[in-house]
């Protein structure tokens, strides 16, 4: 019977989200996650059996802080462009670390079925998420083009979240949003 303290599990998974920011998927075992949430060797390998185990909790664990912290965002009366320019800054800054281990899950889950399978789960749900949080707001984006601002959104968050730690300004983050949200513009031409 797996072990069922909830606490114990959250320390091992959010070590394991710290060291794959830190050290990457090669750097992510057993005994450096129990190092690193301060608990006795073997506590780790009795709640995830496996390294593939632990690599899918960290990314569930991921998208349960991610989902938080969107549903926290909604709360507040905000325009599109304030909401996507707080979360972009914020995960480009505060949470740093959180989304540098969602994009060594990413490359990992290229060599890994089962990791794949969990991610593109976690992305069906993000749709729905995002959707969802759209209709509380009163947008109108139709859903067809919410994958496509997923896209533009996981795009612009991998060049922020990669840039020079201390690079990212809330001006630039607002640049980037208002051109996923209203496109370059009709001021784009070709040229001659």
């Amino acid at each position: 019977m797996p072990p069922t303290n909830p606490a114990r599990r959250r320390a091992l998974t959010d070590a394991a989200i710290e060291l794959l920011a830190s050290s990457g998927v090669h750097g992510l075992t057993h005994r450096a996650v129990e190092k690193q949430a301060d608990l006795p060797p073997g506590t780790a390998s009795n709640y995830f059996r496996s390294r593939e185990a632990l690599l899918v909790a960290a990314a569930e664990r991921i998208a349960e802080l991610h989902h938080a912290d969107t549903d926290r965002a909604v709360e507040q009366p905000s325009t599109l462009v304030d909401l996507l320019t707080e979360s972009l800054l914020t995960a480009a800054t505060t949470l740093r670390n959180r989304y540098l281990a969602i994009f060594e899950l990413q490359l990992e889950a290229a060599r890994r079925p089962v990791l794949a399978s969990v991610l593109a789960g976690l992305q069906d749900t993000a749709l729905h998420v995002t959707a969802g949080h759209h209709d509380k707001l009163g947008l109108t984006i139709p859903g067809e083009k919410i994958p496509a601002m997923i896209a533009l959104y996981g795009g612009a968050l991998f060049t922020l979240v990669s840039a020079p730690p201390g690079s990212v300004s809330r001006d630039v983050v607002r640049n980037v949003v208002q051109v996923i949200v209203y496109g370059c513009g009709e001021d784009v031409q070709r040229r001659p």
